[in-house]
């Protein structure tokens, strides 16, 4: 268990492509919100989602965006705002075949490196809802939403940043399909087995 890392499901997407709510999905007999929150528990003890307060209570400590409606970034400088710790976990509902064995190596890397951000740049680009963000990188998520930018990659140009490239996923034994997401009801369909 990594006491020093906090951890962060990042439940508050709406999903109009798949006709429900993405967190309430169900995949192998299990909500994507439980699946995350299972694995995100096998990490860390300190588990929160980060959503609506009156959707997602029923299923643990819930953190509301402060800037809501402002996609991924809002939710990311939610999570940060609430967190006492400097290592934060953050990692989106719709990414159910992240392996845990990943992530330990991701708080591992994120650990042995002075830098803001710990993020992938596999899969066709960067993943930043599966990524180890410090305390740190609260003021730049702030500044841009208050400045209306709403874009994460952006804010990856000229910090400190400790980069997995796919080479490196390859070398340590992953690959790159674990960041697909499920964002159309087709990638769902995939994702149960059913193409």
């Amino acid at each position: 268990m990594n006491s020093d890392v906090a951890g962060f499901v990042l439940a508050g997407g709406k999903s109009s492509r798949m006709g429900t709510d993405k967190a309430f999905l169900e995949l192998e007999g299990r909500t994507l919100l439980s699946r995350m929150m299972n694995l995100v528990g096998g990490i860390t003890s300190e588990v929160h989602i980060v959503g609506l307060r009156s959707k997602f209570e029923p299923f643990g400590p819930v953190i509301e965006d402060l800037y809501p409606n402002r996609g991924p970034l809002g939710g990311i400088h939610a999570a940060l705002s609430a967190s006492g710790k400097d290592l934060n976990l953050i990692l989106a509902v719709d990414l159910p075949l992240v392996e845990a064995a990943f992530l330990e190596y991701l708080i591992a890397k994120a650990r042995a490196a002075d830098v803001l951000v710990t993020v992938a740049r596999a899969g066709g680009g960067w993943q930043p809802l599966c990524a180890i963000y410090r305390r740190g990188f609260l003021d730049l998520a702030d500044r841009a939403l208050q400045e209306g930018r709403n874009k994460i990659d952006p804010l990856f140009k000229g910090i400190p940043l400790e980069v997995i490239e796919e080479s490196d996923l390859k070398a340590a034994g992953f690959s790159a399909t674990m960041f697909q997401n499920l964002n159309t009801p087709a990638e769902f369909l995939a994702a149960k087995g059913n193409p």
